[in-house]
């Protein structure tokens, strides 16, 4: 075990560096959230979205719970909010996507910290009762990330189509004049997909050059739908932009007084307290840090590097001083009956507590204890050193005692069987 320790050392004190820097990377300040979320102060956040509806007037709140239950009329805004099962229809717009972790250019949403483990999709249990929601005569806002088809996009009768990686900033303007786009001449954002819609769907806004919708209102029964495929036109930097921030104002306004519920729950928010949200919210990493490191001392107290210092050699010289003069006074005096009886007594007050015994009971009682508790070896050696004890005569009687003693005194430890001494094998 001693040759490993430092092994030991290492391996923790790399498994601390790492988790600490897990733990920092997901507490920095605004960067804790996923992109789009509104608790995000990154550039590929949306919190400046929520400030920016909040500050206007516009009754807005954060949903952590999941979408199963929901009262009222409030409408909910899915930011990048992936869906169960999603899919690609057509096989040939796979090969525009970028690289998983290409930003805005990939097809499956970033997840920060320890939002990879907590993030959940939106399963079809909840996209039932969001559609319900909606065709009751409330509004949604879905931003969907990628291109590929989903359970909620499909009940809307909406298609997707992959926008070219390559393509520059697109120019988006409105095709006719619409309450969403009121005060809007143009909007600039990098283009997901372009929309492909139902009869019945309003156009909101459209590629200047291309033609093609890149936002739109669907109906769904007594409700609507405003379906967005650029995601970059919610985050932060997107707003100061063109007319990107009137968009957003016109187009919440116009689907209705709200309250608008900014889904957090499936970017990994929930309203739960835990030691790990504390950590990515406050910034608890340092006192966990400094958890880790007093575990690593603690263990690193426990075990000694090397082989062990002498004592002084003042202490040792007085240690052998004093042990030869008691041994004098005993061989001088004849007390070797009263010596072997002490280590007897000494022995037997070490192995009671093993036995369960009080340390004032007798030899005999000891063993009994022993042999119950299934040490036969420590309750025979027992019996054997307070047999020689009351048979010691002279010094070498005393001599040999003590060295049984000794011997028995090695095997007290959980294994039972005795500790090999130097030079044995």
């Amino acid at each position: 075990m001693r040759d490993r320790f430092p092994l030991l050392v290492l391996g923790s004190l790399l498994l601390a560096g790492v988790l600490g820097t897990f733990l920092v990377r997901g507490a920095q300040r605004g960067g804790f959230a996923d992109p789009l979320s509104t608790f995000r102060a990154e550039p590929d956040g949306a919190r400046a979205l929520y400030l920016l509806a909040q500050e206007s007037g516009l009754p807005v709140t954060r949903n952590m719970a999941d979408l199963r239950l929901l009262s009222g009329h409030q409408a909910l805004v899915l930011l990048a909010v992936e869906v169960q099962d999603s899919h690609e229809e057509d096989p040939d717009q796979t090969r525009l996507a970028s690289d998983p972790d290409a930003g805005t250019d990939g097809e499956d949403a970033p997840h920060q910290g320890f939002n990879a483990l907590r993030a959940q999709q939106l399963d079809d249990d909840e996209v039932e009762r969001v559609l319900a929601h909606v065709r009751a005569g409330a509004s949604l806002v879905y931003v969907p990330w990628g291109s590929r088809e989903n359970a909620l996009l499909d009940e809307l009768g909406v298609k997707l189509d992959k926008a070219d990686v390559t393509l520059p900033m697109r120019t988006l303007v409105p095709p006719l004049p619409t309450p969403y786009t009121l005060g809007v001449e143009r909007v600039e954002a990098k283009v997901q997909a372009y929309l492909r819609l139902p009869e019945g769907a309003v156009t909101v806004l459209e590629d200047e050059r291309l033609g093609f919708p890149v936002a739109a209102v669907v109906p769904a029964g007594k409700g609507r739908v405003l379906v967005v495929g650029a995601p970059e036109l919610a985050m932060n930097p997107a707003l100061a932009r063109a007319d990107n921030a009137q968009f957003w104002l016109s187009a919440l306004g116009a689907l209705g007084p709200g309250p608008y519920a900014f889904d957090e729950f499936h970017h990994g928010f929930t309203n739960e307290r835990s030691i790990v949200d504390f950590a990515r919210r406050y910034g608890l990493h340092f006192a966990v840090a400094q958890l880790l490191l007093g575990v690593v001392l603690w263990a690193g107290a426990l075990k000694r590097f090397g082989r062990p210092l002498p004592p002084p050699e003042s202490m040792r010289v007085g240690a052998t001083d004093a042990l030869f003069a008691m041994s004098r006074l005993y061989r001088e005096g004849q007390h070797h009956a009263f010596a072997a009886g002490l280590i007897s007594r000494g022995l037997t007050q070490q192995l009671a507590p093993l036995a369960g015994l009080p340390s004032h009971s007798t030899a005999d009682a000891v063993a009994q204890g022993l042999r119950s508790r299934g040490r036969q070896d420590l309750a025979e050696g027992l019996l054997d050193v307070n047999r020689q004890a009351s048979a010691v005569q002279k010094d070498a009687d005393l001599q040999a005692l003590a060295t049984s003693a000794a011997h028995l005194r090695e095997r007290i430890h959980p294994a039972g069987t005795g500790r090999p001494r130097p030079g044995t094998p």
